[in-house]
């Protein structure tokens, strides 16, 4: 029973916050479900595939984004498909942990420390909000009445900045710090001797920010994978909003990437609804469009996501449940080494 109580504990927050969120949805933006048929019909498919095309470019470019974050230990290949079982895995299991299970089933393929390829999601999501902010920041300035998400974003913004310096002093210092937490648990054999086997792979994975131009090729993937990220979601919206501006999709796209980081449902469902049809709402005072856009762009996200991560999984024989298991395991047992 403990058990129990244990897991809903872990899942009954992001439960209540995404059905709150959905019951807003109508209440908030005063849409019905009318209003949201009609304008998924008046929707321009044409622009629509387009996007959908674009969302696969992005999809690869953030591949090759990791790769080169992981210091290209393992092949493309096996880095891209276990990124898209790492989404697939984020939209149907809680407590994202798809970022565990890309990390679990990537060590295992490429036979690399769990905690190494961890550190290198680490340094990819402090980079995602880095991207984040900018693209928040430079979008509201051209939306009227965003004072307060402009104040969010600098608060972000300086607190993405302590992180990057954070982790760029371990990056530099690991065995100062290893030493450190030797002599702090001295006194615990047991407790040193795990720590070690968790910190020592974390710090080899955070090499990649003291290789200057290693971390710069990275930059610039991300940038790149972020400039398409901002064109799909541009047309995304004006497949629904055909007087759209490139802020407005700036500003959803922001929105939108924080409303990640709130308690949800697997996928985000509920918030990342709730939030992209918000600020669309917000800047074009058409709710009916704006909601379709957040319907539209999250079932596409399932989809394109989706059918890779489960061809991936079905070719290494793996299921949703199999490896929603084996982490549950792994989180029981010890750090070893090459094992993910």
């Amino acid at each position: 029973m403990s058990k129990f109580w244990k897991s809903v504990r872990g899942w009954l927050p992001g439960l209540v916050i995404s059905l709150v969120a959905l019951a807003l949805i109508p209440i908030v933006l005063k849409v019905d479900l009318k209003g949201l048929v009609q304008a998924i019909r008046a929707a321009n498919y044409w622009i629509l595939l387009i996007a959908l095309a674009t969302s696969w470019t992005w999809l690869a470019v953030r591949g090759l984004v990791w790769r080169t974050l992981l210091r290209k230990k393992a092949t493309y290949k096996q880095v891209f498909f276990t990124l898209c079982e790492g989404y697939l895995l984020n939209n149907f299991l809680p407590l994202r942990l798809g970022e565990l299970g890309r990390a679990y089933l990537l060590g295992r393929k490429a036979g690399l420390p769990f905690m190494e390829v961890l550190s290198s999601i680490v340094i990819e999501r402090v980079m995602d909000v880095a991207f984040t902010v900018t693209v928040l920041l430079i979008a509201v300035p051209f939306i009227v009445g965003s004072s307060a998400a402009f104040k969010v974003a600098l608060v972000v913004g300086a607190l993405v900045i302590v992180g990057v310096v954070v982790l760029v002093l371990l990056a530099h210092n690991g065995e100062w710090a290893l030493g450190l937490f030797d002599r702090l648990t001295a006194r615990w054999p047991a407790l040193q001797v795990q720590g070690g086997r968790f910190l020592a792979p974390l710090f080899s994975g955070l090499a990649v920010l003291t290789d200057g131009w290693l971390f710069l090729r990275a930059f610039l993937w991300m940038t790149l994978n972020w400039i398409f990220a901002v064109a799909q979601f541009y047309l995304m919206v004006l497949a629904f909003l055909p007087h759209a501006t490139l802020a407005w999709a700036m500003f959803g796209l922001g929105a939108a990437a924080f409303a990640g980081a709130v308690p949800s449902l697997p996928g985000g469902i509920g918030t990342y609804d709730a939030t992209l049809a918000g600020a669309l709402t917000l800047v074009s005072h058409v709710a009916g469009a704006s909601l379709a856009v957040a319907l539209v762009a999250h079932l596409l996200n399932y989809v394109l996501t989706g059918l890779f991560g489960a061809y991936a999984l079905s070719t290494e024989g793996e299921t949703l449940m199999g490896v929603y298991r084996q982490l549950r395991r792994r989180q029981a047992e010890p750090e070893n080494g090459t094992d993910a």
